[in-house]
């Protein structure tokens, strides 16, 4: 294998794997030696520093990433602002609630709890990376059950689901919010 392949693979795996790879992790996926994919690996940072490109592969420790130039954080910015500043609707956040306090459940039963069709909120925690599938039920239709995952613990800061607040410890002060109550009662 030349050293040209050698560079397109690194970058293939770079940029795919979106995390950091040691030499040895890339040495076992490409087949080739150490001294080999670092001389590979050292053009590829002088080249993309060379040619002012808008990426760069950095080093720390035994690893390396693909990552954007520092130089560019604004219009990255700008791409990704908008997505970062949408937060939850008030039914996605029910509907979140709902899959915290009763896991696992399905949509059908969320939806009998909050009385109301709940695919878009379902929709927008699975691409938000709040939920996730847990498996399906064994009857008819075999609908899929939800649960929440480490993402939900850490956007909420949470260490594990035993941290949620009890239903009967919330301080509930609207009718609206008893009605909530009596909702997870069931």
């Amino acid at each position: 294998m030349d050293r040209d392949e050698i560079k397109g693979i690194i970058e293939a795996l770079l940029f795919a794997w979106a995390e950091p790879l040691s030499i040895k992790e890339l040495c076992k996926l490409i087949g080739a030696e150490s001294e080999e994919v670092e001389i590979a690996i050292k053009e590829m940072m002088d080249e993309f520093s060379y040619e002012k490109r808008g990426l760069q592969i950095i080093k720390m420790d035994e690893y390396y990433q693909l990552a954007t130039k520092p130089k560019h954080y604004e219009y990255i910015k700008e791409l990704l602002e908008p997505s970062q500043k949408k937060g939850l609707t008030r039914a996605t956040l029910e509907t979140l609630s709902i899959i915290a306090y009763k896991q696992p459940v399905t949509k059908a039963e969320i939806e009998v709890i909050r009385g109301v069709k709940c695919d878009k909120s379902i929709h927008t925690l699975n691409e938000k990376g709040l939920i996730e599938e847990r498996g399906r039920l064994e009857k008819t239709g075999r609908p899929i059950l939800y649960g929440t995952n480490i993402q939900f613990l850490k956007v909420f800061g949470l260490n594990s689901l035993e941290e949620l607040p009890e239903i009967n410890e919330l301080d509930l002060l609207t009718e609206t919010e008893n009605e909530i109550k009596d909702i997870f009662s069931k």
